[in-house]
């Protein structure tokens, strides 16, 4: 089965998650558990044109389009409990999540930056990795929701060993890439650090973690790096790598909503479940009108589908 909540009630989750399911072939419906008010979820499908019948399960909430309150937020902190609890349970293999107000969380007493942190915790998870997989990127985070500033100090040679090998294991394992997968790993710096003149992590920190990544994957990935960051995006969207680490958030979100924003889907890898996102937020300039884009959406329900059945295949 796969969980699909519906986010913030007075974002367009509720909208864009109507769309994708009323497009979804019958069989992907008949598997799908939505977390979240029934009458959030009809009031979403009347704003976007839509009709649809799914399973439904969650507390009611009053929260208009556009309007985000407290009681949004603690509706869509329940909803997304109700759902971890459902995969802690076995009862769902895949969780699609709408997109949340980390504000209007956090003021409901969610203790953590975003979906990814509270998942890798709840579920137990040691190493998760935040990864866009899109047509014609896929992108993986050494660092995520963390300033800018903090970056520097907290790369290290373990971390970006273990993104890169989670990588290497969803691109090979879960996406069907042929083996070897070609996997890059971007500098931090311009030029790549220019030799050390323009900064040291690529020669202290960066360098060394490719190798050791390299070793550790042995014949099952081609690993190059530290790459030039302003050239391996664009070498990456050619079809030169099946998957680039970037080291940190804009890095790799700037390339992958540049070329492929309508289609990119947000994928937590390391959880013991599969767990896919759209790649936007709540957009409440939207909410309520009908105009949202629905496309990444329905784009991480066909991947999580996709993704559960490669994982039920393996066992």
């Amino acid at each position: 089965m796969i969980g699909v909540t519906l986010g913030d009630p007075a974002g367009v989750g509720p909208e864009v998650v109507a769309w994708a399911l009323a497009h979804a072939p019958d069989a992907v419906r008949d598997q799908v558990i939505v977390f979240g008010d029934p009458a959030v979820l009809a009031r979403g499908a009347r704003a976007i044109g839509v009709a649809v019948d799914v399973a439904c399960e969650g507390e009611p909430c009053s929260t208009a389009p556009g309007r985000p309150d407290l009681a949004g937020g603690v509706a869509q902190v329940a909803w997304l409990e109700a759902a971890i609890a459902a995969a802690r349970a076995g009862r769902i293999d895949g969780l699609v999540t709408a997109p949340i107000s980390k504000t209007w969380a956090r003021a409901a007493g969610l203790a953590f930056p975003g979906h990814t942190e509270l998942l890798a915790e709840r579920l137990g998870a040691a190493d998760v990795a935040m990864t866009f997989v899109g047509p014609r990127l896929v992108v993986a985070l050494a660092t995520i929701h963390v300033p800018l500033a903090a970056v520097p100090g907290l790369l290290d040679q373990g971390r970006i060993v273990r993104v890169g090998a989670l990588l290497a294991a969803a691109l090979a394992d879960d996406l069907g890439r042929p083996a070897p997968v070609r996997l890059g790993v971007v500098g931090l710096n311009p030029h790549a650090g220019e030799g050390g003149l323009l900064g040291g992590e690529e020669q202290a920190v960066i360098a060394p973690a490719v190798a050791t990544l390299a070793a550790q994957l042995g014949d099952r990935a081609v690993v190059r790096g530290p790459l030039v960051p302003d050239a391996a995006f664009r070498q990456a969207v050619d079809g030169g790598f099946d998957g680039l680490v970037a080291m940190y958030h804009d890095q790799g979100l700037i390339a992958v909503k540049l070329v492929d924003f309508e289609d990119a889907v947000n994928v937590t890898l390391g959880l013991p479940i599969v767990r896919t996102s759209p790649d936007h937020g709540t957009a409440y300039d939207l909410a309520g009108t009908g105009r949202a884009r629905p496309t990444s959406t329905a784009r991480a329900l066909e991947l999580a589908v996709a993704m559960t059945a490669r994982r039920r295949a393996r066992r």
